[in-house]
């Protein structure tokens, strides 16, 4: 999945977003809207996790959604 891909389904991939990510709020992820950048920076400071393990979530998500 790449960038055009998540913003063209974000609304589609918020819900989904939400069961992976639940301290993301709709209005946080209104904000990031398909930045996958601002979604990554989001999970590093909700999670507390580094930016390497933030990214490895997001590829991790965008793999399961493909199927």
């Amino acid at each position: 999945m790449n960038k055009d891909t998540i913003e063209g389904n974000w609304k589609e991939l918020k819900g989904k977003m939400k069961e992976q990510w639940g301290k993301l709020t709709d209005d946080r992820l209104d904000e990031i809207a398909g930045r996958r950048e601002q979604l990554a920076g989001e999970i590093q400071q909700a999670y507390g996790v580094t930016r390497d393990e933030a990214d490895k979530q997001i590829k991790d998500f965008e793999q399961l959604s493909k199927r």
